[in-house]
C-alpha cells in the first residue's frame, strides 16, 4: 500500500490550496483518513482527521478554515485550507488506517510542503 499526497505549494495569506492523498495497492477497507502536519521547529501535531463513518475531528487552530473530506470510491482523503495564515506553513503528511492483504496498520504519505507567505 502507498499513499500519495499532492497539492502542497507556496501562497500568499488568506489564501486557499487543497492537498490530496490517494492510497493504492491492495486494499480490503480504510478507517481512519487524516492530516499531521509538523512546522519548522516544532512538534507534529494533528491537523484533522475522518473516520470510515464520517466523524471529523479538527485542531482548534484550523476550525472554520479547513475542511477535511474523503471519496471512499477513490480511497481518497482531501484537506481544503481556506484563509490560510503563515502560521499554517508545514509539512503536511496524510495517513490511512488501512486493512490490506498484509493486516492492519497506520500507512503515511510523503509529505507535501505548504508555504504561507505574509
Amino acid at each position: 500500500v502507498q499513499l500519495q499526497a499532492s497539492g502542497g505549494g507556496l501562497v500568499q495569506a488568506g489564501g486557499s490550496l487543497r492537498l490530496s492523498c490517494a492510497a493504492s495497492g491492495t486494499i480490503f477497507s480504510i478507517n481512519d483518513m487524516g492530516w499531521d502536519r509538523q512546522a519548522p521547529g516544532k512538534e507534529r501535531e494533528s491537523v484533522a482527521v475522518i473516520t470510515s463513518g464520517g466523524s471529523i475531528n479538527y485542531v482548534d487552530s484550523v476550525k472554520g478554515r479547513f475542511t477535511i473530506s474523503r471519496d471512499n470510491a477513490k480511497n481518497t482523503v482531501y484537506l481544503q485550507m481556506n484563509s490560510l495564515k503563515p502560521e499554517d506553513t508545514a509539512v503536511y503528511y496524510c495517513y490511512a488506517d488501512i486493512k490490506d492483504d498484509l493486516g492492519s496498520g497506520s500507512h503515511w504519505g510523503q509529505g507535501t510542503v505548504v508555504t504561507v507567505s505574509s
